[in-house]
């Protein structure tokens, strides 16, 4: 599963915490950023599957936006 590959899909430049309810860097939601380090292996990999759904990193969890 290439999901495994990256722990994280923070670009380091998170805009939540400029008050952004998703960040236009890595698109998470503000809850899954903050919530990150206490989530399942189940909920990371839901985000991942949601961040390709919508073309945010590829298959190799590479950033397809937020450049």
């Amino acid at each position: 599963m290439p999901l495994e590959a990256k722990d994280s899909p923070c670009r380091g430049f998170c805009t939540t915490a400029l008050g952004d309810d998703v960040c236009r860097s890595c698109g998470r939601t503000f809850e899954e950023v903050t919530g990150w380090i206490g989530y399942s292996e189940e909920q990371k990999q839901a985000c991942w599957e949601r961040l390709i759904r919508e073309g945010w990193v590829d298959l190799d969890c590479s950033p397809l936006r937020g450049k």
